[in-house]
């Protein structure tokens, strides 16, 4: 797995799907220590290889840091280093139909990205990078749920019915900050569909219809959590497909 960004890899007819993990990567964050076992087990038991590349969300402020990429994974670990990095890989993906996750904070900067871009609320702001802001649409969560597990149903026909096999999950967070309700019935309005939520109704999963883009999904739990590592989620397996799938389809072109 390679960490340095500013090259990005040759592509050849039998190159891997290059993924594009985009975080500030750190030893101290539980779900960047379980990339390279998720790796490892995509590639031995899914037969899915994947070239990986970590881009610091500096690195990714670049013009097309992440545009020549197969997928493109948002990780945990905010307060990011730069949320202008982390919301232009979001939207690069978004517009370029590049298969996209992001997952606890991925999902939150993907709704900021969404509400910013699509919705013009421009003012919207995320309480762990802006904590005075007047315009919250992520704020402290009532309840945190860093080392909580809980249980997600998910709505039938969804991406994330369909890639779980499922109506309902068990899913683990390490999280404490999560939507505000207040506008999420404006990104509704604008197409983004909340597709997952908890016991008590909160929203926890979104994405985009396939219609639209061909694999974007952000969840506020955590999939890379799942077990101990050496049998990925179906969601990061999906990603990986969605990604070999890109990869295949440049080809062809």
């Amino acid at each position: 797995m390679t960490t340095t960004p500013h090259v990005t890899p040759h592509v050849t007819p039998h190159a891997p799907a290059r993924l594009a993990l985009v975080g500030d990567r750190s030893p101290n964050v539980v779900s960047h220590t379980r990339v390279p076992l998720l790796l490892e087990a995509l590639a031995t038991r899914e037969g899915l290889a994947l070239d990986a590349y970590w881009i610091p969300t500096e690195d990714a402020e670049l013009p097309d840091a992440v545009r020549d990429f197969d997928a493109v994974w948002v990780l945990p670990g905010s307060p990011y280093r730069s949320e202008a990095g982390a919301l232009a890989a979001i939207r690069t993906a978004r517009e370029e139909g590049i298969p996209f996750l992001g997952t606890c904070g991925g999902f939150q900067h993907t709704l900021l990205e969404y509400a910013r871009t699509v919705c013009g609320l421009g003012g919207v702001a995320h309480a762990e990078n802006e904590p005075d802001a007047d315009d919250l649409l992520i704020a402290p969560l009532a309840c945190s749920l860093v080392g909580h597990e809980g249980t997600v149903t998910l709505t039938g026909g969804s991406l994330a019915e369909s890639v779980l096999g499922a109506d309902r999950t068990v899913e683990r967070y390490h999280c404490a900050y999560g939507p505000v309700a207040a506008h999420l019935d404006t990104l509704r309005a604008h197409g983004l569909r909340f597709t997952g939520t908890d016991e008590d109704g909160q929203v926890r999963v979104a994405e985009l219809p396939v219609q639209q883009h061909p694999f974007f999904l952000a969840t506020l739990f955590q999939p890379e959590l799942h077990g101990d590592g050496s049998r990925p989620h179906p969601i990061v397996q999906a990603l990986a497909r969605a990604a070999v799938a890109h990869a295949a389809a440049a080809v062809r072109v």
